[in-house]
């Protein structure tokens, strides 16, 4: 059963704190949620409690954020000043201008307010590894915290709301905070519960005062339970489940039977984080804010040491590492730093940090708190070498941790390598990619031509006069770059059917004749004669005879 913490959505600022230091992995069955108080009868500032009155630092002015839709513009969010004087959300902008004309209209943006909702759940990780973004509509977003095995860190679970809350506020969030077995539960319980936002494995009792709505359903759902008279979610409670059932669904079948069994735990809720939850991490809380970027590398050792000491207990090495800074105004900045083989050593880490740039990170007015977290962790374990293959491997090492730097100081696209691709001819037979991303796999069909392939090959290939015996013979003598060589030795052909799917400039597709020659000089050439006589080219004026070309070099 999942532990979940529920909040109301806040206004576009985001907050980032953790508490002591700690490096952990956890598990869940208790949930924080998140999100903005609800009153079916009475959502003035004053049903909402004195946390929601409007303080001084809000506007007396009735404010409110404007939707188009299909039916015309109508009010998307409102401040506590125009809900006050009877405005809602849905009302047409018409009708409200009526009410109050001097109601201050502004354009809503509701992608900004996702993109501020995802940024505050990454600040939220302060407090759970695995934060998930509550999609409620009309007002009632919020995010949903796996706090299983996290509440003791910060004091207990009334603490942990209670810090929640203080800190979403001094952000400018207003919302509520509430501790439940089930996400559904939690939901509730911030935006509905008066009293003990705080419940036991037996959520029945707690969840039965409040209103039907609070269990999630849609308007179609609530407007027919309340003609039938179920106004508390403890209404439902001795009615038969079949006939509920039956009466009452939506898009997704029994809405109103699925919802409170998710809330009472009948039911399992799958919630996805924003980011996945990484396994191995390490956090600190710092009662004074760091200021600069010195402050953050004085510290971010001691984290990677305790990192590297929980990957070593696991027998585990990180692919992926990335440190967050936590700042005081409710913002979070990351720095990540990528490795082609897993490492625990901390020495390198900070190395790699340091060539990635940890003055990426703006402080602020402070950071607060630090997270150093493993994004990427897989098995590592000592690799016997075989004797008199020392130099090899020291050799192997050393090249991996100069892509890891190059890397690291240049970007991962700088610094590529080349992998195999399925193509018999030689220019399509790798792909570039960057040297630390994860290789594709193996193309299907064979690798392994039979013959010897240059080292260096010229792209694009390079024209060549030659002169040759027809119709299929070696050149005896050809130019390149201006320099006449006299062929002494030769081996081929070596035929390559044409592509003809992929024609090049709009010229028709041809045979290729590969041919290894070696002049004169002891110099050793790869070329190949594109085109073949008879099938090909009949000798007519407008074919294009067969031509030959330098496509690389043998050592």
């Amino acid at each position: 059963m999942a532990r979940s913490a529920g909040h109301t959505q806040p206004e576009k600022k985001s907050p980032l704190i953790p508490a002591k230091a700690e490096t952990q992995s956890f598990r869940g069955d208790r949930v924080a949620g998140i999100g903005e108080a609800s009153n079916s009868k009475d959502r003035s500032p004053k049903a909402l409690g004195p946390r929601f009155r409007g303080d001084e630092r809000e506007e007396e002015k009735p404010v409110a954020l404007i939707l188009k839709t299909a039916r015309g513009a109508i009010l998307h969010a409102l401040n506590p000043a125009a809900r006050g004087l009877g405005l809602s959300r849905g009302q047409t902008q018409a009708d409200a201008l009526a009410m109050i004309p001097n109601l201050d209209c502004r354009p809503a943006d509701p992608e900004a307010d996702a993109r501020a909702l995802e940024a505050l759940a990454v600040w939220a990780e302060r407090w759970s590894p695995s934060v998930s973004l509550d999609p409620s509509g009309g007002g009632l977003e919020g995010l949903f915290l796996d706090v299983t095995g996290a509440a003791h860190l910060f004091g207990g679970e009334a603490a942990l709301i209670a810090q929640i809350e203080r800190r979403l506020a001094g952000a400018g969030a207003r919302a509520r905070a509430a501790i439940a077995p089930t996400p559904g539960a939690a939901w509730a319980l911030a935006r509905w519960g008066t009293t003990g936002r705080i419940a036991g494995e037996d959520v029945r009792a707690l969840l039965a005062p409040l209103a039907v709505e609070a269990l999630r359903i849609d308007a179609a759902t609530l407007r027919q339970a309340r003609r039938f008279g179920l106004k508390t979610i403890g209404d439902l409670y001795p009615m038969p489940r079949a006939g509920l059932a039956r009466r009452f669904r939506d898009a997704d079948g029994a809405g109103l039977v699925r919802r409170l069994d998710q809330a009472l735990g009948l039911t399992a809720e799958a919630l996805i984080p924003v980011r996945a939850p990484a396994k191995y991490r390490g956090w600190e809380a710092y009662a004074e804010p760091l200021t600069d970027t010195a402050g953050i590398e004085a510290r971010l050792p001691g984290l990677a040491e305790a990192l590297s000491r929980s990957l070593e207990r696991d027998g585990q090495g990180a692919r992926i590492l990335t440190l967050t800074a936590f700042r005081v105004d409710g913002r979070a900045g990351e720095v990540s730093v990528r490795m082609g083989r897993a490492s625990r050593e901390s020495s390198v880490w900070m190395r790699l940090f340091r060539e990635t740039g940890i003055d990426r990170i703006d402080p602020g007015f402070g950071i607060d708190a630090l997270m150093l977290s493993a994004e990427v962790a897989e098995p590592l374990s000592a690799h016997q070498v075989e004797m008199g293959q020392e130099a090899a491997a020291l050799q192997a090492e050393g090249l991996a941790a100069l892509i890891d730097r190059l890397s690291a100081r240049l970007g991962e696209d700088a610094v590529r390598v080349a992998s195999p691709a399925g193509s018999w001819l030689p220019e399509r037979a790798e792909r570039w990619r960057p040297a630390l991303a994860k290789a594709p796999p193996p193309p299907e069909g064979p690798l392994d031509h039979g013959r010897a392939r240059p080292l260096m090959l010229l792209d694009p290939p390079e024209p060549v006069e030659a002169i040759a015996e027809l119709p299929d013979g070696a050149p005896a003598r050809f130019t390149w770059r201006r320099v006449t060589r006299r062929v002494s030795r030769a081996d081929g052909p070596e035929r390559l059917s044409p592509e003809w799917w992929r024609p090049a400039g709009g010229r028709a597709a041809r045979t290729r004749d590969y041919y290894r020659i070696e002049d004169d000089q002891g110099l050793r050439y790869w070329l190949f004669r594109e085109g073949l006589y008879g099938p090909e080219y009949t000798g007519a004026p407008d074919e294009r005879a067969p031509s030959w070309w330098m496509h690389g070099m043998f050592p």
